[in-house]
């Protein structure tokens, strides 16, 4: 019976998210890894959460930031 106990703690440990899981935990976490731009990572959160990350719309973001911060290209 003590064996049985273990592996059922053991499975609810090693537990598989599901991809949504798995995204949510990073755009909860982008702004916070090294070297990522946090305005960058903070509009691609909120598209996330609005649930309007596409192409198109992260290419919108990123034209805004950049034209926001003097560069044209």
């Amino acid at each position: 019976m003590i064996g049985v106990t273990s592996n059922r703690n053991t499975m609810a440990e090693n537990k598989v998210k599901s991809g949504k899981e798995i995204l949510d935990d990073f755009f909860k976490e982008i702004s916070s890894i090294e070297n990522v731009d946090k305005t960058i990572a903070n509009s691609l959160a909120e598209l996330y959460t609005n649930g309007k990350l596409t192409d198109k719309n992260v290419a919108n973001e990123l034209q805004k930031i950049r034209t926001e911060n003097g560069n044209k290209n």
